[in-house]
């Protein structure tokens, strides 16, 4: 396959059970682009924009990745899980009881 030079952005809406380098390398092939890389990891379980960077758009992508972000997410709280995650199967479940303050304080921990 012969690569070429391709320079640009592309928004990529990562679908899930892909990694973020999966889709890279899946990107880079159907562009032939012979310099690419993505301006952060997404969760293989996560779904969202990806954005890739290619060719002189690769000095740029400094400043994508720090970039103030959103993220939102669904948590089933009192489940257990055999892998910690939502592919597992549940083992446990029960009742939670937290106040809106406490469960702000504990979302803190994962902004940064």
């Amino acid at each position: 396959m012969e690569w070429r030079r391709v320079d640009g952005v592309l928004l990529l809406d990562k679908p899930r059970g892909l990694s973020s380098n999966a889709v890279l390398q899946q990107a880079k092939r159907l562009y032939r682009a012979e310099k690419a890389g993505h301006t952060g990891t997404l969760d293989p379980l996560a779904t969202g924009l990806l954005p890739l960077c290619f060719g002189h758009a690769t000095k740029f992508a400094h400043m994508l990745l720090d970039a103030e972000k959103t993220y939102a997410a669904t948590i089933r709280f009192g489940e257990t899980t055999t892998t910690g995650d939502a592919e597992g199967t549940v083992l446990e479940r029960h009742r939670v009881e937290f106040t809106e303050q406490a469960l702000s304080a504990a979302l803190q921990r994962f902004v940064g």
